[in-house]
């Protein structure tokens, strides 16, 4: 069978430029080894928003008597939780299957990989194998949990992200090997729940691409919540004694061991370029290279999402899908990775975009201008009982554009849009500033953070 266009690999990135594709009327396949959705919608995004979610509610009904409301103790049942969270994920995994129908893409549920530049071998589940061929191939094969040659990191109970969301029982305690997105949001969740959470981070600091000053405030709101966290330290060896784990670590005080029962290795991730090992299609170690097209060295074959390397989120894997599709129809859309913004589930929630404060300094010469806005002057968070937290504007000097915002508290990475569209557009902080807000809303407080570049704070001393 030929194709238009052939897509390996049925997430974010390839399922979305395959319904695309589709909808442009382009024969399309689609190649997925395991589940349509890929990591994000069964391992990654969707999942651990829906413990997130879990974790919230049990927050909010302990401090349900602040708002005049008594509630019984609060009960964890987590194989309700995970009833939950498999019904979201089968939901969502179907939809894009009937999706994909609707749109005319044929799927194959195999292992892709290809022989030259227009050939796929697919082999099944059976061990069967079909070739097919396409003028045009997009790659997107995502990526997988880092593991780092600890000694003892392939002990029972030393877990990546992919079994921590799906624990057959809530362990009693947990340390986790990792201080970027993924550690920070599955140590709030379980420290939320009731597991005794430890967090070792090899950086001086945790989330170490965040702004410094947000990153600064969130350790101390997670530290209140409960969770230990330990930056500059580095994992030596794990044991096991005991049906317990014992961790070994270096820290700046000097040598610690925890124990608890289950150790999650959360150190980033990496490229899946099996599919291409027969071409000689250029890499790098961060994965396939590409141009601002997405195009590989291989005229033919495009790549998007965490095989590139370039941001391993969803929505950027997505919009490259999108961006690669349109190129190969015959337009020039270049990506354009200035404007991605990045979110934390925890609570409060963080979210940036566009230039933290260290990065705008290095290019402006420390001559920026900086707005602020806390939550606790917001009227609407106050209604919600959020009092931590701000919004932070950054802007240059000449026109008062903005750069870059973050934003630490309530609904911070539904707020993130407002800032990315801002800075999309090329706004000013005083555009901002004079567009009219609904009030009482938590949006409120990006505006009056806009004040505040101007020197012309309303609601805040």
């Amino acid at each position: 069978m030929t194709y238009d266009i052939a897509i390996i690999g049925g997430g974010p990135g390839g399922y979305v430029a395959a319904i695309y594709a589709g909808k442009k009327k382009a024969k399309v396949a689609l190649i997925e080894k395991s589940e349509l959705g890929g990591v994000c919608l069964n391992r990654g995004c969707i999942p651990t928003k829906a413990l997130v979610h879990s974790a919230n509610t049990a927050n909010e009904i302990k401090q349900a008597k602040r708002f005049g409301i008594t509630a019984r103790e609060v009960q964890i049942d987590w194989n309700a939780i995970q009833k939950n969270k498999e019904t979201i994920v089968n939901t969502l995994t179907r939809g894009v299957e009937n999706l994909l129908k609707a749109n005319g893409v044929k799927t194959y549920k195999g292992e892709a990989k290809l022989l030259d530049k227009t050939t796929i071998e697919v082999t099944y589940h059976t061990g069967q194998k079909e070739t097919i061929t396409a003028q045009n191939i997009i790659i997107a094969t995502g990526s997988t949990p880092t593991i780092v040659p600890i000694p003892g990191h392939d002990l029972p109970g030393v877990i990546t992200s992919d079994e921590a969301l799906s624990l057959e029982e809530l362990p009693k305690s947990m340390l986790i090997i990792g201080g970027g997105v993924i550690g920070i949001e599955l140590g709030y969740i379980y420290n939320t729940l009731g597991t005794d959470t430890t967090i070792v981070e090899m950086l001086p600091r945790i989330l170490p691409r965040q702004d410094e000053e947000i990153q600064k405030e969130l350790r101390k709101i997670l530290e209140k919540q409960g969770i230990k966290i330990y930056t500059d330290s580095k994992v030596k060896t794990i044991e096991k004694q005991n049906e317990k784990l014992i961790t070994t670590f270096e820290t700046p005080e000097g040598t610690k061991r925890i124990e608890t029962d289950k150790v999650l290795v959360a150190t980033g991730r990496k490229p899946n370029t099996q599919a291409v090992e027969n071409l000689h299609i250029d890499m790098q170690k961060t994965g396939i290279t590409v141009d601002e097209y997405l195009r590989t060295n291989i005229q033919n074959i495009y790549a998007i999402g965490d095989v590139t390397g370039k941001s391993m989120l969803a929505h950027v894997a997505s919009h490259q899908g999108l961006n690669a599709v349109k190129n190969i129809l015959g337009q020039n859309k270049k990506m354009d990775y200035i404007v991605i913004p990045s979110c934390i589930y925890t609570s409060p929630e963080a979210a940036s975009v566009g230039l933290t404060e260290e990065e705008a300094r290095q290019k402006y010469k420390d001559n920026i201008k900086i707005g602020r806005f806390p939550f606790i002057a917001s009227g609407k968070a106050l209604t919600l009982g959020e009092r931590q937290g701000f919004v932070k504007i950054i802007s240059d000097p000449k026109y008062d554009e903005i750069l870059g915002v973050h934003i630490l508290g309530p609904s911070a990475t539904e707020l993130i849009a407002e800032a990315a569209l801002a800075i999309k557009l090329e706004c000013t902080a005083e555009e901002l500033a004079e567009t009219i807000h609904a009030h009482p809303t938590l949006s409120e407080a990006v505006m009056e953070a806009s004040f505040d570049v101007l020197g012309e704070p309303i609601h805040k001393m």
